[in-house]
């Protein structure tokens, strides 16, 4: 194969196949994909289906923490596991540039494989196009997955006055990992994204019971998100500052560019609206469970300020945190 991505690969012909043959299948490898027809012929699902597709235009394609590959992957996945699904199939379509390196491509896909492993799914479809050089940002991907529906209700209509919510880790790392991709940050320090697929800790938080919500806090982060969770309805969420956990790399990075951590992204964290008495079993299943060791109870639930979102800090003070307006940091996924 040549050393980078050319036009012919994107032409259906002899050039396409040897992409399929020699970089995709071998990565993705399993029953469904290996046979190669327009779709994968899937096994009847255990229950009502879960669908959800996204796609992932991240600049750069490779940041501290992980890449454009393992993205696309984790964020369908917790997508997935948000909707209350057990994550099963994904497909994994490609738009590369004309002139993109095959060794850059190999690490993409050896990335998707990993993660796709991680979570227990498997990629047994998908598309490549080639764009002409100059006409793209050298690689996007879409990924659309399956699943199958283990928590049915999960939703706002579910949510009551008094309900605690949980955060399961430090927020705003994906956002301010980028962001030192960048160059855009004037030093250099520990910050990596906290991309990760959400199966383990969504299913963790579940299997304790209580669960109104799940949600995981991509682009608008944390304060966007909750106020998705209220907007229109009688009740309020209320957060306690002291409480939401930041790491002090994303804080200093979101400090020293006027950015809020609360509204910068993440890629591996959930949020969860609970029951008040279920919120100490669904903590503590979460800190038992990898990636969740830093949970914490932000807030709760109340009907103060209805479709508002209060943030209160320990002088006693507090301020409305809107939606995100424009984009604090654009091409984050």
């Amino acid at each position: 194969m040549q050393e980078i991505i050319t036009l012919d690969y994107g032409s259906g012909g002899l050039k396409t196949a040897q992409l399929i043959d020699e970089v995709l299948v071998p990565a993705f490898a399993n029953t469904a994909l290996s046979q190669l027809g327009d779709g994968a012929v899937l096994p009847a699902l255990d229950g009502p289906p879960v669908f959800s597709t996204d796609s992932f235009v991240v600049s750069p394609w490779r940041f501290p923490g992980g890449d454009i590959g393992k993205l696309a992957v984790c964020g369908t996945v917790n997508d997935l596991c948000m909707a209350g699904g057990a994550p099963l199939y994904l497909s994994f379509s490609l738009i590369l540039e004309e002139g993109f390196a095959l060794a850059d491509l190999r690490a993409v896909v050896a990335s998707a494989a990993q993660a796709a492993r991680a979570a227990g799914v498997q990629i047994v479809t998908g598309d490549t196009k080639v764009v002409e050089r100059g006409r793209g940002d050298g690689i996007y991907i879409n990924t659309a997955g399956v699943g199958v529906l283990r928590a049915p209700g999960l939703g706002r209509a579910a949510m009551r006055a008094g309900d605690c919510v949980l955060v399961s880790g430090s927020v705003g790392c994906h956002g301010a990992a980028v962001l030192m991709a960048r160059g855009d940050l004037p030093c250099e320090g520990a910050l990596a994204s906290d991309c990760r697929p959400l199966h383990a800790l969504s299913a963790a938080a579940l299997a304790a019971g209580g669960v109104r919500i799940l949600r995981d806090p991509t682009r608008g982060g944390v304060a966007t998100t909750l106020n998705e969770f209220v907007e229109g309805t009688p009740l309020c969420i209320e957060l306690e500052e002291d409480a939401i956990p930041v790491d002090a790399p994303v804080a200093a990075a979101c400090a020293l560019l006027g950015l809020d951590p609360l509204y910068s992204a993440c890629e591996g964290r959930l949020l969860a609206v609970c029951a008040p008495e279920a919120a100490p079993a669904v903590l503590a299943a979460l800190r038992r469970t990898p990636g969740g060791e830093g949970a914490a109870l932000i807030g709760r639930v109340s009907a103060a300020r209805p479709g508002q979102v209060l943030l209160r800090n320990s002088f006693g003070g507090s301020r409305i945190l809107g939606k995100l307006t424009g984009a604090q940091l654009p091409r984050i996924c």
